[in-house]
């Protein structure tokens, strides 16, 4: 008992670190929440599969085991009890119970016995009469059924832990042990996965899931499996005919539901069916859920804005979500990965009374340069709102594992970039810079020079220097070319020139908007100015010689299921009930005994009414003090 009670202990505590844990998800989604070193700790300890790791699965066989041997010993025992009525008991032991009296009688013993039984009856005893050597014996007994509590609730055990490894991928636990599956760790159609790494339509139980786009099918799904995952085969395919979904006014999804069409050569026309969040579709024992949704290839158009110059300003990119576009930027090579579409995007609001608001499509991907290495960015259609200014923002991170960092392009009075690109653009225009310095006229001593000529020189690669590195490249510069004692009085010179300069091609580039700045700019204006030139100061950290503007898209949405095949659960449901059953059989039903016994004595007659319960004793001493009762009103009435 005490190594049972040990056993379901240890379930119970695997049982919550299972529900606690999110369990099968990519090693890597691990590493992100834990670290390193957690992770390798958790991995050892089969944390992340919980319910498929070896010690689980051992303690279950172990508890079956235990548990069977113990029903094997004891059943027959309780079997036999649930019919005795213990016609042996002695007088000495039922004098000896804490429920037990005397009476010395004078009536017949007949019309003792008569109404022993009658009392016995009335209280739902069932009896036996004993005749012995000069005494009578009456045996009742009622609550005989929590003895077969006790089995039901055993073989309910049984029955759970049985179901527990039927559905604890026992099975593949072991081919993973003889070398005959190995999860595949490369990001490769599904019809390119090698044998080793694929499961058939044989294969007992298992849980994974799909995401399948608006009008396309699939007839497999994938296993997340240790540090990879595995393809499962199904007997069938699954169609997604339609996807909808619901939003709140605030743009978070309220429900989405999909039409689902299952295609299976033993059916005489396909099976369709809606599914929605715990709704599933059940066919042929495979359960398939609601479970998520993402984008399902939507056909993206951005255009391309350069950030060094150059010559492919408003060039437009078409692609779509899952693609990858080569393309040659600057004389190098990249490549373009949209990974994600969102329609909609619900952030903590500042405004009073909304907690969130929606900042509108965006688009997620990746840059990957020559070498192979990828930021990820997290573009902005429309502008976002912040502190009462409106900017495109741009989230950029180099792993999953950061929080993206966004960068600030302030928007012009159109709504659009143009400002801010033609701003860009100027600060690389050689000509432009050389008139200003002109216009300008600094004096000799603005910048260390020994020529006029040096200085302009000085000027252009000081604004140069500035669109290529940020600040921190003119720091870096002043501190490798400036001594130390120097270094706070040239520094503040050189900001106080590098503004001028920003300012005045600002100005150029307003005027040829047709902005008049004769009388200065606005505060509008003059906010844009410093917002662009922050982020002009940014770049550098950037990480990418475009930024990409979303300009327009068609939305195709992906429905996330579930497949689940849980045979054990057929075991399992019925061991609850029985569990259930025999659990409210032991406390609820208890097994309570009654014994009247008689006896001719020199007085006339010897009766003794004893009781006896395992369970409930005080319960029962109410009980029996009742019956007492009701055979004091019979024999002494």
């Amino acid at each position: 008992m005490n190594l049972a009670i040990t056993l379901l202990v240890a379930l119970s505590i695997a049982a919550i670190i299972g529900t606690v844990l999110q369990q099968n998800q990519p090693y890597t989604d691990y590493i992100i929440k834990f670290g390193p070193f957690w992770f390798e700790v958790f991995q050892q300890m089969a944390l992340y599969d919980v319910y498929s790791s070896g010690w689980f699965l051992f303690i279950l066989f172990f508890l079956v085991l235990s548990t069977s041997t113990c029903i094997y010993r004891n059943a027959p025992n309780m079997v036999r009890e649930m019919h005795e009525y213990r016609q042996n008991i002695q007088l000495k032991t039922l004098e000896n119970y804490s429920n037990s009296c005397h009476w010395s009688l004078t009536q017949p013993q007949e019309d003792v016995q008569y109404a022993a039984q009658q009392i016995f009856s009335h209280n739902g005893y069932s009896a036996r009469l004993k005749q012995g050597e000069g005494y009578t014996l009456i045996s009742g007994m009622k609550g005989g059924a929590s003895r077969l509590g006790y089995i039901l609730t055993h073989l309910a055990i049984v029955l759970i832990c049985i179901g527990g490894l039927i559905d604890g991928n026992a099975i593949l636990k072991m081919r993973q042990i003889l070398g005959q599956i190995v999860p595949e760790t490369r990001n490769i159609a599904a019809s390119d996965v090698p044998e080793m790494s694929r499961l058939g339509i044989n294969n007992p139980s298992f849980r994974g899931s799909v995401s399948i786009p608006e009008g396309r099918k699939t007839d497999v799904l994938f296993l997340n499996y240790r540090d990879g995952y595995l393809v499962q085969e199904l007997p069938f395919s699954v169609e997604v005919k339609d996807f909808r979904i619901e939003h709140y006014d605030s743009g978070q999804p309220k429900s989405f539901e999909s039409d689902l069409v299952i295609h299976d050569e033993r059916l005489e026309q396909p099976l369709e069916q809606t599914i929605s969040v715990n709704h599933p579709l059940i066919y042929d024992g495979y359960s398939i859920y609601q479970a998520s949704f993402s984008d399902g290839g939507s056909a993206l158009e951005m255009i391309a804005w350069p950030l060094m110059g150059g010559d492919i300003k408003n060039k437009k990119i078409n692609t779509k979500v899952g693609d990858e576009l080569s393309m040659s930027l600057f004389a190098d090579p990249w490549i373009l990965e949209p990974s994600n579409f969102r329609l909609f995007n619900i952030n903590p609001s500042d405004e009073p009374g909304r907690k969130f608001k929606n900042s509108g499509p965006s688009v997620q991907f990746k840059m990957r340069n020559k070498t192979g290495e990828a930021k990820e960015f997290l573009n902005y259609m429309v502008p976002v709102e912040k502190e009462g200014l409106y900017y495109y923002l741009s989230g950029v991170r180099s792993s999953p594992a950061e929080d993206f960092r966004y960068l600030y392009i302030p928007v012009d009075d159109k709504g659009g970039i143009d400002r801010f690109m033609n701003y860009l653009n100027a600060l690389g225009d050689e000509a432009l810079l050389k008139r200003i310095v002109t216009e300008l006229n600094f004096p000799g001593s603005a910048l260390p020079s020994n020529s006029a000529a040096q200085l302009n020189d000085a000027l252009i690669k000081l604004v140069g220097l500035f669109v290529e590195k940020g600040m921190e490249g003119v720091t870096e510069q002043i501190e490798k070319n400036v001594p130390s004692d120097k270094r706070e009085e040239v520094s503040a010179l050189y900001i106080k020139v590098l503004q001028q300069m920003l300012g005045a091609v600002y100005v150029d580039v307003l005027r040829k908007e047709g902005v008049d700045v004769s009388l200065g700019v606005d505060e509008n204006k003059a906010q844009f100015f410093d917002d662009a030139s922050v982020a002009i100061g940014a770049l550098n950290r950037y990480g990418s010689p475009v930024y990409f503007q979303l300009s327009s898209f068609v939305h195709h949405q992906a429905s996330g299921l579930q497949i689940a095949k849980a045979p054990g659960k057929y075991v399992v449901y019925p061991g609850c009930a029985m569990l259930i059953l025999g659990v409210f059989l032991m406390f609820y039903a208890p097994q309570q005994r009654l014994w009247a016994r008689l006896e001719p004595s020199d007085e006339g007659l010897s009766f003794v009414l004893a009781g006896h319960a395992i369970r409930n004793k005080l319960d029962f001493s109410k009980q029996y003090q009742q019956i007492r009762a009701q055979f004091n009103r019979v024999l002494t009435g």
